[in-house]
């Protein structure tokens, strides 16, 4: 059907097709690209509040995950990944950070082979500690954008 990826460039045809395909990527590519349009703005708001939660030695990631382990007061690893939406492998990774920080601990299931995972007394002061910060953080990116634009982008991303 095609000439070998080899004799392409002396084909005529292939080099035909090779135009045509490069042109099409590059066409497509200088549409906006939802994907990393959202990326972007991710990291933006990301700065935004790894900044606000610096003074209390965590990121963002880290007090949506203790906040979760608040939530539930006990939780294995694989709920919490789950609740959290990533992958077994990088919670458990994310979670040991946080208990060398002494932030988390673990405690003894129903199953002898299950560990809990929740909040360690440091744990929960750090949460109260960085609350005032993080609500901040919250009402700077909402007077950012107006209020009726904040209530869109948290219908949009339910949405999602």
């Amino acid at each position: 059907m095609f000439p070998e990826r080899s004799n392409r460039a002396a084909c005529p045809i292939g080099k035909a097709l090779a135009k045509v395909i490069i042109r099409v990527y590059t066409r497509f590519m200088s549409t906006q690209c939802y994907c990393i349009k959202l990326r972007k703005a991710s990291r933006k708001i990301s700065a935004l509040y790894d900044e606000a939660l610096k003074p209390f030695g965590i990121n963002v990631a880290q007090y949506s995950l203790m906040k979760i382990v608040l939530r539930t007061k006990a939780i294995n690893l694989t709920d919490l990944a789950r609740e959290a939406e990533l992958e077994r492998s990088t919670m458990g990774r994310n979670v040991q950070v946080l208990k060398r920080m002494g932030l988390l601990t673990y405690g003894k299931g129903d199953d002898q082979r299950e560990q809990l995972i929740s909040l360690s007394p440091e744990g929960k002061a750090v949460l109260d500690q960085a609350l005032p910060a993080w609500t901040a953080c919250q009402r700077n990116i909402e007077s950012r954008i107006g209020s009726r634009a904040a209530e869109g982008l948290e219908d949009l991303l339910r949405s999602l």
